[in-house]
């Protein structure tokens, strides 16, 4: 009997369940292309391109990442929405961004989150914290308030643009705290942070991945944390609502991976299985961690709730806070 090394017997094993459905047959041996509807770098980037070798490595099968980015993240999923429904063609999702888009965008979007994407995986959670310049007089969110309280109107937080996230973060910080602050749009967090390093920002919503990789220079301070729970990777910081702010634990990132409408179920399981799979391998479930993304393994059916619940919340936020594109 001839041996099989590690690799060949995974990847027989994962595609052992395609032959349960015609459209595996199809898929099997093919490339998968994973669409990333930003540019490289990114934090949603760097998930896919580990997702993507996981994946490869554990169905002996190449998988490759393709950057689709513009429209909010939108050209990218119209991408996917009418490629192949046969598991071949998939895409990494920023899924706040997309609920928030479902809201803002009903006439430009261009395709329906929940009836034009088969939701396959959430990948995992990344909550969000607030930064200020270390320049700043304030070593929390308790004294960031009570200081903005001091100065009404005459602070200003750095968004992607309106709508964002960091633009409707902004907004519910404002309203729960009672304090006032002016929204300054940038063309992506980049910018935004090179203005809050050098104080013409005074603050600025991002994702725990973005606040750790800066906190190395020295030039930032993390007030607090927008989610329901701490982060390991950021000692010491507390939570918005231990600090007295409360309704801003849904401000967090999720990411997650979908399929066109039409993938069959067969497909769509067993693509949830391999890439949980991958989540749960050590090596890559402390690679996240290390970034504040807390990894999600559960079945596809939790992925479909979840985005449907997203929606939910946002539309709610939306209306509430008034923001449109108008």
């Amino acid at each position: 009997m001839t041996t099989l090394s590690r690799r060949q017997f995974l990847a027989s094993a994962a595609a052992a369940p395609l032959a349960l459905h015609p459209c595996f047959s199809r898929a099997a041996g093919r490339v998968i292309t994973l669409i990333v509807p930003y540019p490289p770098g990114g934090s949603l980037d760097a998930m896919a391109r580990v997702v993507a070798q996981g994946l490869g490595d554990l169905r002996g099968q190449s998988v490759v990442v393709e950057n689709k980015p513009g429209f909010s993240g939108n050209i990218g999923a119209q991408y996917v929405v009418k490629g192949p429904a046969d598991g071949s063609m998939l895409l990494m999702t920023a899924l706040t961004t997309y609920a928030i888009n479902a809201s803002l965008m009903t006439k430009t979007m261009g395709y329906d989150l929940m009836k034009d994407l088969k939701h396959v995986a959430i990948v995992g959670d990344l909550p969000n914290v607030l930064i200020a310049p270390s320049s700043l007089p304030v070593q929390n969110l308790t004294e960031f308030v009570q200081y903005a309280k001091t100065k009404p109107g005459q602070l200003s937080y750095a968004t992607t643009g309106v709508g964002s996230l960091e633009h409707i973060a902004g907004e519910m910080l404002c309203r729960a705290a009672g304090i006032e602050m002016l929204a300054v749009p940038y063309k992506g967090s980049t910018p935004g942070v090179q203005d809050l390093f050098g104080g013409l920002i005074q603050a600025m919503f991002v994702n725990t991945s973005t606040a750790i990789n800066n906190l190395k220079t020295g030039r930032i301070r993390v007030l607090g944390v927008a989610g329901p729970a701490t982060v390991a990777a950021l000692p010491g910081v507390q939570t918005f609502s231990a600090q007295g702010v409360r309704m801003m634990n849904d401000v967090v990132s999720i990411f997650g991976i979908a399929a066109p409408a039409g993938t069959p179920q067969p497909v769509v399981d067993a693509l949830n299985q391999d890439i949980n799979k991958v989540l749960s391998a050590p090596e890559v479930h402390n690679r996240f961690s290390s970034l504040g993304v807390d990894v999600v393994t559960q079945p596809s059916e939790f992925a479909q709730d979840r985005v449907r619940r997203e929606i939910a919340i946002w539309d709610k936020v939306i209306k509430t806070t008034g923001i449109t594109l108008d």
